[in-house]
């Protein structure tokens, strides 16, 4: 393990010689006017006549200020242009001293708009107030395979490991070709497919709307990539299809085919392997459900959602074997200029094996055990997703959008459970099936109504049906004193749930623009929930008998019906650089439930202020502050008040008498960037008050356990803090980011109350080069600390983490890559100590000019079988290890269209 690390570090330190040695010349200045007037975002070019060296730009500032960082020893000609100005050229050459060049340049404005004007070059980078343009040529090699390679080359953007795209240190929430959204908008789908030498231009667009009627006037965050197509692609079919085969019937085949045309676009991505590769994942889904950043303005729908069936299916992404199918289609076409009619259909079939062991510590305040739990699943996952979208624009006043949408899935699991215990030592098969289908129509109309005043309607109506049924087969008898199970030699539980629920939302707004800076936005409201949730509990005896387990409390036929008729006030005004926002909206919430002849009907009013703040000092430093007071009311299973099992050992009982949650919730963020200095720095933090919450009052025996849910009035907090600073200098990139979080909440456990704590901090520091023919090396670093501390005991856990990544070309047309992590995972309550390593390797082939591609690829390189964490919640900590596939090692062809 020492050598190992003593490699990475030695690496490391090669890398960094470059930098200690490297000098730059700086030559700075500012452009201007004839009459002195700054040029804001005018650009700036240095094009060196050494073919070996890259361009170098910048953008100047406010003030019409620049900076370049030129190698010694070049020659570059710079050139600066801005729109309705005569561009300006200039030669420079360094020397080997270490030098500070002032230039400043003056531009004259072109007299004749008229005349044609033609630049033998394209700027790399041009900004305006909402806007950052890429020229691909200027950064790209023409080696690159797909978009995400591209991506990593422009400055300000960077891409993770699952896809996601950040720029400025901010996420990418919807990637667009062509201004139209590329399948669900998810970057994962466009970056890894989409093929690099289709790619012209790039686009960042901040602020984004779908709908331009509502650009300034609808507060969004949302962050979007648009891609530009080469022309000779815009009417085009093209992609590439990748087959792969390997040691121990490894298979892989993964086509993408696309076509563009002015009216047409048609994509397919398809994908068959065995290697545990997994096209669609719970992020995925998240954008089909209507997006992360809409989701989490409502916390309750986004946990919903997130512990569903189907999303824990997803949520699978370890495993020890994994046969994946998955296909995607999307057609796109403009019927005219004025309708725009698209659709997709996503479909997935996988078949999964997971195994996962833990040593819990159950934190009983009498008496706290240790048990040992080994679980092993294999499931089989299917799902169909589709979705219509019509776009309709009869003039420049009015925007008609419509989406219909299917999801139908069906998932089986056929899982083992051993548990070693004070208790007792038992086996528990488990064999469950969950069906599920869910409709959803939404409309939304936006149409300007005067000069000053703009109209928004939306409309939804959901119709989800959810079937789970769950066996447990086991030869001892279990929850004793909970459920009445009858002696068998064989002990066979069923249970058969049914939960479908019609939910429907309408909101009309209006927005009013008094005046440049005074807006006055009124909207008024509906939502609607017509639920029906059904469970039965039985024991299956050997003789075929059933012993049905609703004389003891069990089984649910249950109705709930929620009404919400809401009006709201929000009014806009900006003071120098701030604009502010008060709101207050006011809620009447009136529900009933229903179970078999008990009637339960409430009804409230509730008053919810909001406040939003955002300072833009300029357009790349900003400060954003937001506060709210969110309600949420409980779903149907926590209402239901007849028993239901929810495990093996646990029974639930819901709370008929449930209102509803009250906090608060606090955000402030920060972010400033500078394309030319290389600089990304971001700063949040937030803060939660829980005045009211729902608190599950458990009774705990042994790993046995009773909860029913409870409003509780016992304040609770959260809060977090979140930095990340990146900056380029020269040609590399050092990033610095940690995370802070606190939390207190209380645990009510077998009849005590008592306050828990939980501390999370984690560091990264990195360093990544990016040369543009030699090799690339990113070196990282993570330190995690965690504690948890109970009535009785304060449990910590650390973990480093040592991550390197390498990129290399050499003769030309071969590409190394490889990564490795080293992980060090400590329990100190358990006296647990672990370390593991994990690498990859791919070396790619394809000669200049040549469709074909052979590609050696190695994933799990060292044969490593798990990873390890740890987890906690109010009276559980788990020592967990979770099993991953072994070492994969396959041999790749492709071709590119």
């Amino acid at each position: 393990m020492s050598n190992k690390l003593f490699c990475i570090l030695f690496v490391f330190f090669i890398a960094l010689m470059p930098f200690a040695n490297a000098q730059q010349i700086v030559i700075s200045g500012k452009v201007t006017d004839t009459l002195k007037n700054p040029l804001v975002y005018a650009n700036v070019l240095a094009i060196p006549q050494n073919d070996n060296e890259s361009v170098r730009f910048a953008v100047t500032e406010k003030n019409g200020s620049y900076k370049l960082g030129l190698e010694q020893n070049q020659t570059y000609e710079i050139t600066v242009s801005y729109l309705g100005f005569v561009s300006q050229k200039d030669t420079i050459t360094t020397t080997d001293k270490k030098q500070s060049i002032t230039k400043h340049f003056v531009l004259k404005e072109n007299i004749d708009q008229l005349e044609t004007i033609e630049l033998n070059y394209t700027p790399p980078v041009s900004i305006k107030k909402d806007t950052i343009t890429y020229a691909v040529d200027a950064f790209a090699t023409g080696n690159e395979r797909k978009l995400r390679e591209i991506l990593k080359k422009l400055p300000g953007i960077e891409v993770d490991r699952e896809g996601n795209v950040f720029s400025q240190g901010r996420r990418v929430t919807k990637v667009l070709v062509e201004g139209k959204v590329f399948f669900t908008g998810n970057s994962k789908l466009a970056v890894n497919n989409i093929p690099a030498d289709a790619v012209d231009k790039i686009q960042v667009l901040d602020n984004y709307n779908d709908v331009p009627l509502l650009k300034g006037l609808q507060d969004t965050e949302d962050l979007a990539l648009n891609i530009k197509l080469k022309e000779d692609k815009k009417q085009f079919a093209f992609g590439d299809i990748e087959v792969g085969v390997g040691i121990e019937e490894r298979y892989l085949i993964h086509p993408n085919l696309f076509y563009y045309s002015p009216k047409t676009n048609l994509n397919f991505i398809g994908d068959l392997n065995n290697t545990g590769i997994k096209s669609f994942v719970f992020t995925d889904y998240l954008e089909f459900e209507g997006g992360t950043n809409r989701l989490l303005n409502d916390t309750g729908s986004y946990f919903n959602l997130f512990n569903s069936d189907f999303a824990q299916f997803l949520n699978n992404r370890d495993f020890t074997a994994n046969t994946n199918q998955f296909g995607a289609f999307n057609i796109r076409q403009s019927i005219n200029n004025k309708l725009d009619i698209s659709s997709y259909v996503i479909t997935s079939n996988s078949k999964t094996g997971t195994e996962r062991s833990a040593l819990n510590t159950f934190l009983n305040t009498n008496n706290t055990f240790t048990e040992t739990r080994s679980t092993t699943n294999s499931l089989n996952t299917f799902f169909t997703i589709g979705k219509l979208t019509i776009d309709y624009d009869p003039n420049n006043s009015v925007d008609i959008g419509f989406n219909s949408s299917v999801k139908a899935t069906n998932n089986d699991n056929n899982g083992l459970i051993n548990t070693i215990n004070p208790n007792f030592n038992n086996s528990i098969a488990t064999i469950t099936d969950v069906t599920n289908i869910n409709l959803k129509q939404e409309l939304r109309i936006t149409a300007k109504l005067t000069k000053k005043h703009t109209g928004t309607l939306e409309a939804t109506h959901n119709y989800q049906n959810d079937e789970p049924i769950t066996n447990w087969i086991t030869n001892q008898q279990i929850l004793q004193g909970l459920i009445p199970l009858e002696d068998d030699t064989i002990f066979n539980i069923l249970q058969t749930k049914t939960v479908n629920s019609h939910t429907f939302n309408a909101v009309a707004k209006d927005y009013w623009t008094v005046g440049n800076f005074n807006h006055i936005y009124t909207s008024i409201g509906v939502n609607t929930l017509a639920s029906n949730f059904f469970s039965s509990d039985a024991q299956q005896l050997s003789n075929g008998s059933i012993n049905n387990f609703n004389s003891a409390g069990f089984g649910n036929d249950f109705s709930y019906n929620f009404f919400n008729a809401f009006a709201g006030i929000e009014y806009k005004f900006q003071i120098g650089k701030t604009e502010f926002k008060p709101a207050g909206y006011f809620h009447y919430y009136n529900w009933d439930t229903q179970q078999f002849n008990e009637r339960f009907s409430n009804s409230k009013a509730l008053f919810l202020p909001q406040f939003t703040s955002k300072t833009e000092f300029n357009n790349s430093e900003k400060l954003n502050f937001r506060y709210r007071v969110n309600a949420s009311f409980s779903s149907i299973d926590r209402l239901a008040n007849n028993f239901i099992l929810s495990s093996f050992n646990r029974v639930f009982r819901g709370n008929t008498a449930l209102e509803n949650q009250l906090s608060h919730n606090f955000s402030l963020s920060y972010y400033k960037f500078s394309l030319y200095r290389g600089l990304n720095f971001n700063l949040s933090t937030s803060y939660n008050r829980r005045a009211k919450s729902f608190k599950n009052v458990t009774q705990l025996d042994g790993i046995e356990q009773f909860s029913t849910p409870i409003l509780f009035e016992e304040p609770e907090q959260n809060i977090s803090f979140n930095g990340r600073l990146t900056k380029k200098v020269n040609k590399f990139r050092y990033t610095v980011q940690g995370r802070f979080s606190y939390s207190d909440f209380f645990q009510i456990l077998n009849n005590e109350t008592n306050l828990n704590i939980s501390k999370t901090t984690s560091g990264t520091l990195k360093v990544e080069t990016l040369f543009k023919k030699a090799p690339n090396l990113e070196v990282g670093y993570t330190k995690d600390f965690n504690s948890f501390r109970s009535v009785n005991t304060i449990n910590r856990f650390e973990n480093d983490r040592l991550f390197t990544n390498l990129e290399y070309r050499f003769f030309k047309d071969v590409v190394l890559k490889a990564d490795y992590a080293l992980d060090v995972f400590n329990n100190e309550g358990a006296n647990v100590r672990n370390t593991f390593d994990t690498a990859n390797l791919s070396l790619f082939y394809q000669k200049e000019d040549s469709p074909w591609g052979f590609e050696l690829n190695a994933t799990n390189l060292f044969d490593v079988r798990f990873r390890q964490q740890s987890s906690f919640n109010a009276f559980l900590i788990s020592d967990n290890r979770t099993f991953i596939l072994p070492r994969i090692i396959l041999l790749k062809l492709s071709y590119k269209l």
